[in-house]
């Protein structure tokens, strides 16, 4: 069973109206990190949340006065593989164990939509994000390092059996 929050969060499903503030808590969450990019085509599935992950995944959000301070998604990457993204949370409610709940919904929510495995990345600079993941049991299984015009990042990539 996950750790309960310290501060009270309501989890629920991505609306539209949701749009700016996720796009916001998106660049802010990977700005704290040293991890941000400059916009680009890595993140146009932003644009598209209800075709990217509605369909067959989740786009979950967290709330915390008011205000959507967490976020994680799933999408099907095949029939019996789902892939981990967005997982994002304020850096001001960060170590609350929100990223823990997320993390967990969005692995029950896979189960039930019968993955049988989960793939997810990060870059080398979110170092929360990977005690997070090999706490919950992922895998790495390899690395890789991008540069192009616009991007120099160091990613791991995960696994899981479910």
């Amino acid at each position: 069973m996950s750790p309960k929050p310290e501060v009270p969060l309501r989890i629920r499903n991505y609306k539209t109206s949701d749009k700016t503030e996720v796009l916001a808590l998106h660049k802010l969450a990977l700005q704290s990190t040293g991890a941000w990019i400059d916009s680009g085509r890595w993140d146009e599935d932003l644009d598209h949340i209800g075709e990217v992950y509605l369909k067959g995944g989740a786009f979950l959000i967290g709330e915390a006065g008011g205000r959507i301070v967490a976020m994680g998604a799933l999408r099907r990457v095949s029939y019996g593989t789902g892939e981990i993204k967005r997982m994002r949370v304020h850096p001001d409610f960060q170590r609350k164990g929100y990223g823990q709940l997320l993390l967990t919904l969005l692995e029950e929510r896979a189960k039930e939509l019968g993955f049988k495995k989960l793939i997810l990345d990060t870059t080398m600079k979110q170092t929360g994000s990977q005690v997070l993941y090999l706490k919950n049991g992922y895998t790495e299984v390899r690395r890789e390092h991008i540069k192009t015009a616009n991007i120099d990042t160091d990613l791991i990539y995960y696994e899981k059996n479910l």
